[in-house]
């Protein structure tokens, strides 16, 4: 195991000890700052490798897990997996740091939040250095239970719980949807490892499972990076929590799907179906988040569908980007449309900075004034100057204005759309030019809300005595998270060259290796000239000045809308009826009566098990091999046969426990003739026992009633009888005839030489399953103990105990 394993399951192991030093050390110190040292060290790890990266090196480390599968814990550390890495230790850190803040060490579980959180860490990391696919899906789904744990930790609070359980049933149907994506994809490639994938790519662009598995990856990716219409989850979702929101919602899990489609870009890009579906749902997932946002009146819903907004543009970055990849495309114009590629990097790293900064700026509005409504808010800049600054910073960068990082960014995005425009591939030459006209209506809506989050809550009139709590600039605990993040935002826009020479162009060749060159020398720069990306943002911020000084003119619109219709609405309606439906459909086979519950475990048989059989042609009858029967074989046949109709047509419980116990006996008849006398007394001894214990509670029960039944139910219960019979018999001597593999009962034969015992019987029992065997014993002798308990209960109870039970059968008998 290498240190890159260590560092991902690092955080599962310090989980294990956070209650133990919750449960000594929190009267007295907070838990966070022990478990601050934990992302800290993971962080400073992957530092290291920065400068590796920037050379083109590749780490790789396997460990066996499941090798007859395929299926080993292969690590694999490249300039993509490194960026997320940095991004989910590093906020992770300051998130945790937050928290310290934030969280009461009084009040609050510290003990499940930070749980919660390092198991989040881990599968996050993962999930972003996994090679194998399945160890890729197990860390996803991880991701997606820990997050529902987190979602949810407010648990006594209905919208928390109903939060977490939308955020689990929406990303985990993704999730069963990708894995089966990823099983076609393995079966294509005929491998499990994404970099042995690339490697056949021929082989899986023509496979006929290609566009399926394409679909199921990219509902996986769709789902857990909240994009239309599967991004109503991320807006309740925010019932957690700050920190978690800070984290989970800006720099960690909504990104999981966005490295998932950026990782498989090389293996479905290039081809029409990648790049429309991406950038389809991309750039409508923007407008859609940009439109719904700016109708919030809660600050962390307003941040919730900026996320989708942003989350929509990465994604439909990486949508236009994969065109580089275009089989007739030459290298130059191939480059001009990777750019989109390098842009979607820029602005997930960017969007992390801000974002995270924003989320920890609203959450000590929420602490410091009780309130993260926007119509109770307002004039705040004097009383929190602070986070004023840092609001401003998170909110203009993004916007996308100047000197921000989320302008940079901005401007290349910008810059994709128009040359996507202009591409006469995958039918843009027609329909192309809605691209570049929708990213501008987005943005307009982007600027507008980003101006509500700064001057609806910060100016205007004050409206702080109003408030439940004396307002005031947060502690400085609070501030230094946003704060580090707020200098980032401004850092990256002054040295945005050398983040791209260590961490842009890396990540970049990790997904167009073919094209790593043509990004060596290029510059990002804040001013190109008065070009068309520059003629857009001037149009944004114009346009979207506007039209925020009149939002009471127009703000109208949103209730146009029937609320009948919005996919949350939608969503819980069609909750409702699944869970009528299954309510009914559990109430029609959940009768009552035993009888009906046994008909349909034995019809379940005869179909499934039967039709198989018929269908794949399993029936086989070969006699020639078997013993001959004799004279005494058919006599206790005929004895077990008419045991077994007395037990059906008796009318006395005594009768049919009687006829049931010689049918057991003459089982251990048949142990005799085929000279196991051990089993034959072991049955005798059984059947013996059971035999007394059903006369014993027999007894109390009322004589046997004639009962009145239709033919239709007499008919069923037939059928059923002989299917069952029949099938079995079918399967018995269809696996006596039939033998798949060499008799394992030759290895026993030479019970004497393995285990030293002259009886393979008890060689078996004793040596070979002594384990099974032990089992089989301790199971017999806790029935034992409880059949003792209830006798002592009689015997203590006396007659008072038999009188409840005669009143209880009594009253049944009376009901039926």
């Amino acid at each position: 195991m290498t240190w890159l394993h260590f560092m991902i399951l690092f955080p599962f192991m310090f989980a294990i000890f956070v209650p133990f030093i919750y449960k000594r050390l929190t009267p007295r110190i907070h838990t966070g700052w022990f478990v601050l040292f934990v992302p800290l060290i993971i962080f400073i790890y992957l530092l290291t490798y920065i400068p590796k990266m920037a050379k083109g090196d590749v780490f790789t480390s396997t460990v066996k897990w499941i090798p007859a599968y395929s299926i080993n814990f292969t690590t694999y550390l490249d300039g993509l997996s490194l960026v997320f890495g940095l991004l989910i230790a590093g906020i992770g850190s300051l998130v945790i740091l937050y928290s310290i803040f934030y969280l009461s060490k009084h009040r609050e579980a510290l003990h499940n939040f930070y749980v919660y959180l390092l198991l989040f860490m881990g599968a996050m990391l993962g999930l972003v250095m996994s090679d194998n696919y399945y160890v890729l899906y197990v860390f996803w789904e991880i991701t997606s239970v820990s997050s529902f744990l987190l979602i949810a930790y407010w648990y006594e609070r209905d919208r928390s719980r109903y939060g977490a359980q939308k955020a689990m049933l929406i990303t985990v149907f993704g999730g069963l949807a990708m894995l089966a994506g990823l099983i076609m994809l393995s079966i294509m490639a005929d491998t499990t490892s994404i970099r042995e994938t690339l490697l056949q790519l021929n082989q899986i662009h023509s496979h006929e499972l290609f566009i399926p598995a394409m679909i199921l990856i990219l509902l996986g990716a769709f789902t857990k990076s909240a994009q239309f219409p599967f991004s109503i989850w991320l807006p309740d979702a925010m019932e957690a929590p700050t920190p978690i929101s800070a984290y989970l919602h800006s720099a960690t899990m909504v990104k999981a799907g966005i490295y998932l489609v950026a990782r498989l870009t090389p293996i479905f890009g290039g081809t029409i179906e990648w790049f429309w579906l991406v950038v389809g749902i991309g750039i409508f997932t923007l407008l859609y988040g940009s439109f719904n946002a700016v109708k919030q009146t809660d600050l962390k819903a307003l941040l919730a569908y900026s996320t989708i907004s942003q989350l929509g543009l990465i994604m439909s970055l990486l949508g236009l980007g994969s065109a580089a990849l275009y089989k007739d495309l030459g290298v130059d114009e191939a480059a001009l449309y990777a750019t989109a590629i390098f842009a979607a990097i820029f602005h997930l790293v960017n969007h992390s900075t801000f974002k995270g900064s924003l989320f920890m700026v609203v959450g000590i509005i929420d602490h410091e004034t009780g309130t993260r409504d926007l119509r109770r808010l307002g004039g705040l800049i004097h009383l929190m100057p602070i986070s004023f600054t840092l609001t401003v910073i998170g909110s203009f960068s993004m916007a996308g204005l100047p000197p921000f990082n989320g302008f940079l960014s901005k401007e290349m995005f910008f810059t994709a759309v128009v040359n996507a425009s202009h591409m006469e591939i995958f039918n843009l030459q027609h329909i192309g030019i809605l691209l570049p006209i929708v990213a501008w209506i987005a943005s307009v809506f982007t600027f507008i809300y980003c101006m509500i989050l700064v001057f609806k809550t910060f100016r205007g009139k004050n409206k702080a005595p109003k408030l439940d709590k004396e307002v005031h600039e947060a502690p400085i605990g609070l501030l230094i998270s946003p704060m580090i993040l707020g200098v980032l935002v401004i850092v990256f826009f002054f040295i945005p060259n050398l983040v791209s020479k260590y961490l842009l162009k890396p990540a970049f060749a990790s997904i167009l290796p073919s094209l790593a060159h043509t990004v060596d020398s290029k510059k990002i720069s804040a001013f190109h000239g008065f070009n068309t990306e520059l003629w857009m943002t001037i149009g944004v911020v114009a346009l979207g000045t506007i039209l925020y000084l009149l939002l009471k003119k127009w703000y109208k619109i949103y209730r146009l809308y029937p609320q009948a219709f919005t996919l949350s609405n939608l969503y819980n309606l069609s909750l409702e009826y699944v869970e009528k439906l299954s309510k009914s459909i559990t109430n029609f086979y959940m009768t009552g009566f035993l009888r009906d519950y046994l008909v349909y475990i034995f019809g379940f048989i005869i179909i499934i098990i039967g039709g198989s059989l018929l269908l794949f042609n399993g029936v086989t009858f070969d006699m020639s091999q078997d013993s001959p029967i004799s004279i005494f074989d058919i006599g206790i046949v005929i004895a077990m046969i008419i045991s077994s109709v007395t037990v059906l047509l008796s009318k006395s419980r005594i009768t049919s426990i009687v006829a049931v116990g010689a049918l057991g006996f003459l089982v251990s008849f048949f142990f005799v003739l085929f000279r196991a006398p051990d089993l034959a007394l072991t049955q005798l001894v059984v059947e013996t026992v059971t035999t007394v214990l059903f006369l014993l509670c027999f007894y109390h029960l009322p004589q046997l009633k004639k009962e009145i039944s239709r033919v239709r139910f007499k008919a069923v219960n037939a059928i059923v009888s002989i299917g069952v019979g029949v099938v079995g018999t079918i399967i018995a001597l269809s696996a006596n005839g039939t033998h798949l593999f060499d008799s394992i009962s030759s290895y026993y034969e030479d019970s004497y030489k393995l285990a030293g015992a002259k009886n393979i019987v008890n060689a078996i029992l004793v040596d070979f399953r002594g384990i099974d065997t032990m089992l089989e014993i301790l199971v017999l002798t806790v029935a034992g103990l409880g059949v003792y308990t209830l006798i002592k209960v009689k015997l203590v109870g006396g007659d008072k105990s038999e009188i409840i039970i005669e009143i209880t059968i009594s009253k049944r008998m009376h009901d039926k």
